[in-house]
């Protein structure tokens, strides 16, 4: 996982501001850990609201870019499926979406398509990079081992209805999960900060 949160622990404002609210630090620091991925990992929400490319500027192989959604249209015009990059998969947990030129539907559930990054594509190192319902979809499948995370003291966002990490403040997961600090960097007003997954006790 990479995430940026506020100093109050918001991913984005109520009215789901996009990305580039952090530092150009920031910015480097999320490409270098996207070019150690074997694939990259997005929910719609934040596919559409960032416009991202999913790729790694300058990098031969490009991660794999894999998009879910529960269903419904997806715009071939979003920056994603007009820029050359690593082959699109797209996990369609629900309702069958639209057809895109050069992606790759999977009519699937969010752990059946794991499986197939891993078993079938090969992908040993998946790198998410949100939204909220996502990581917390994941959270619940405990199939995150490493969280990164830049902590931007110099922006404050506030609402109930600003989203979190695990998506819009509500129920606490069925189970807490420990992690581990192995790195901690401040710098500027924000600290870059990555977490590893401690193994489960028995």
């Amino acid at each position: 996982m990479n995430f940026a949160i506020s100093a109050d622990g918001k991913i984005s404002s109520t009215g789901k501001r996009p990305s580039g609210w952090t530092s150009p630090a920031d910015h480097t620091r999320l490409l270098a850990l996207r070019s150690t991925a074997d694939a990259i990992l997005v929910g719609k929400g934040t596919l559409v609201a960032d416009r991202m490319t999913m790729t790694v500027p300058g990098k031969t192989v490009q991660p794999l870019r894999c998009i879910v959604t529960r269903g419904g249209s997806l715009d071939p015009d979003l920056p994603v499926f007009q820029k050359p990059g690593g082959a699109i998969h797209l996990c369609v947990t629900g309702d069958r979406a639209g057809e895109i030129p050069g992606a790759t539907a999977h009519h699937t559930t969010l752990p059946a398509f794991l499986g197939t990054l891993a078993t079938d594509l090969g992908v040993k190192h998946l790198h998410c990079e949100g939204g909220g319902e996502l990581v917390r979809a994941l959270a619940e499948l405990d199939a995150i081992d490493e969280f990164h995370l830049t902590l931007a003291g110099h922006t404050l966002f506030g609402g109930l209805s600003a989203p979190t990490v695990t998506g819009i403040p509500s129920e606490f997961l069925p189970r807490s999960l420990d992690f581990e600090i192995n790195h901690f960097e401040p710098r500027d007003g924000e600290c870059f900060l990555s977490y590893r997954r401690k193994p489960s006790e028995g």
